[in-house]
């Protein structure tokens, strides 16, 4: 099956359609740093695009794609943002769907931060899918149930053409882990740390954290402990010289990134990348559920077909 990314970023989304055996074939992308990063680890072109201001879709069909990934850019509706669909960002939600729409590839999904759920641009979006004549399946999905050691909550929408609406709802959920991945689950021996610190939001939340839980989501930020911060609560051990934020790689690793991969440009830049990218192994996790989904239809046709053959037979 051939696929196209957009908002590709850094590429999670298509690392992990990869790891499941799609056939990526070409990426866009409008931040220049990370379609550089984008370039360093995969064999097919990410084109540096604004997909904002697209006049016609000729530049997607000519990769004949069977279908269209994408994350258009969440910070409108993320509880790190303002919350503000009026800032012109949450916009690009709207923008995919109106590309899906004039490409009508058989196949899209659209991922995105749960929030997007009480948002009138989701809503908008859907109108555009359902006039295409796609059914729809859409979940929230917990990374660390999906193969990723952190409690990431990231909104999944799948669609298909001319198929009822909720057709991948039972893979989506069926495939799920009974149990949250911890850091020490998917690292073990390789963090050489017990406790480490993620900044806080506000100083109202917890920011010791153990390797033996989930992360928390990781964000673009990433700070080291504050001079003089005090313990919350929530905190699993005491504030000391020994506990320090986890470095960008170790960041990288919890999205579940191979070490393989590489990272170019200024720390700043991809800290940004890595908290805004979606974690491979939850890619890899919905794109199994399509494939099984699939596998599954076309047993079922065979299936079909053979008892049509046996009643032809037995008519003769």
């Amino acid at each position: 099956m051939r696929v196209i990314d957009l908002f590709a970023g850094c590429g999670g989304l298509s690392m992990g359609f990869q790891k499941a055996g799609f056939k990526v074939v070409a990426a866009f992308d409008n931040w220049k740093e990370s379609c550089n990063v984008y370039a360093a680890n995969f064999d097919h072109p990410i084109f540096l695009t604004d997909l904002s201001n697209l006049e016609n879709s000729e530049i997607f069909r000519q990769w004949e794609p069977d279908m269209i990934i994408g994350g258009p850019p969440c910070q409108d509706f993320s509880s790190a943002g303002k919350r503000d669909e009026t800032l012109g960002r949450a916009d690009l939600t709207v923008s995919y769907a109106k590309i899906i729409s004039e490409v009508r590839p058989e196949w899209f999904l659209m991922e995105n931060v749960e929030r997007i759920i009480k948002s009138r641009v989701l809503q908008e979006a859907v109108s555009f899918f359902k006039a295409s004549n796609y059914g729809l399946s859409s979940t929230v999905l917990d990374a660390s149930y999906c193969g990723v050691p952190q409690t990431r909550k990231r909104f999944i929408l799948i669609g298909h053409l001319h198929s009822q609406d909720g057709f991948l709802d039972h893979y989506l959920a069926k495939n799920q882990s009974t149990h949250p991945m911890t850091i020490f689950d998917y690292m073990s021996e390789r963090l050489d740390i017990e406790y480490y610190y993620r900044h806080p939001r506000s100083y109202a939340r917890r920011g010791i954290f153990s390797v033996h839980e989930p992360s928390p989501t990781i964000r673009g930020v990433n700070r080291p402990l504050p001079k003089g911060y005090k313990k919350h609560n929530g905190d699993l051990c005491e504030p000391s010289d020994n506990i320090r934020p986890l470095t960008t790689l170790e960041r990288s690793y919890i999205q579940t990134f191979p070490e393989s991969f590489k990272w170019v440009g200024t720390k700043t830049c991809v800290e940004q990348m890595i908290g805004n990218a979606v974690p491979v192994n939850l890619a890899k996790y919905v794109a199994e559920c399509i494939l099984q989904y699939l596998n599954a239809s076309k047993n079922n046709l065979l299936k079909k077909q053979f008892v049509q053959q046996q009643l032809e037979l037995f008519k003769v």
